[in-house]
């Protein structure tokens, strides 16, 4: 008799526990979610897993898009900026001929040349986009200053050489002034790429570095050397 009893005591057990229907309110609230979770129709869980890894799918796939679009806004800032320093290189490699060309005949003037020269060798040892900007800065009005007092120089207004380095630092500017606005622009739209949401999310999951820009002063920038050498008057 007692072995009947258990084993009809355990299908009757078993008979209740799958129940899909049966109440679980006499158990703890986290058995009992599971309890629930664990007799949901099989249709109702594959629609809960398949809408899960959509979500999933289309969060990784935004994040990889716009990882890959702050790397391209990154390449082409530094692609930017190296169209800057290959006309910056250029505009130092002229100012030596030039104050070789003009130092013979402006001996009273040294000082200026002095200024130009040391102007020149600390803008070849800047360190960083804004740093190069500062720098340069001082040597657009130290070219200034130059150009301004070759005009009290009639023998150095009609010499060649000078003329021709003139109009070769102006078109160097113009290049520069050209690339410094196509860098800033694109640097700008990185900056703000990484930091709008969501953007910024995986800008500092990756480290995104904001890119600094390329700023010239007013008074450098009206300072740039355009001076009339004609002996035309």
């Amino acid at each position: 008799m007692a072995i009947l009893h258990n084993t009809y005591a355990r299908h009757n057990f078993a008979g209740v526990a799958h129940q899909p229907h049966r109440s679980c309110h006499s158990f703890s609230p986290p058995i009992c979610a599971l309890y629930s979770f664990y007799h949901l129709p099989q249709r109702t869980t594959s629609v809960f897993t398949f809408l899960f890894l959509g979500v999933v799918v289309l969060l990784v796939g935004w994040a990889i898009a716009k990882y890959n679009s702050l790397i391209t806004l990154r390449n082409q800032t530094a692609n930017g900026w190296k169209q800057i320093d290959v006309q910056l290189k250029r505009r130092h490699d002229l100012i030596p001929n030039l104050i070789n060309t003009v130092k013979g005949q402006m001996q009273f003037e040294q000082d200026t040349l002095e200024k130009v020269i040391q102007a020149r060798n600390a803008a070849t040892t800047a360190t960083g986009v804004a740093d190069a900007a500062a720098k340069e800065n001082v040597l657009t009005g130290a070219l200034s200053k130059l150009f301004a007092l070759v005009e009290n120089y009639p023998n150095l207004k009609s010499n060649e050489n000078v003329k021709q380095l003139q109009e070769e630092l102006t078109s160097t500017e113009n290049k520069i002034s050209f690339s410094r606005q196509f860098y800033n622009d694109i640097a700008t739209r990185f900056n703000i790429a990484q930091q709008t949401f969501p953007g910024n999310l995986i800008a500092g999951m990756f480290k995104f570095v904001t890119a600094e820009l390329f700023e010239i002063s007013d008074a450098a920038e009206r300072a740039v050397p355009t001076v009339d050498l004609n002996l035309k008057r």
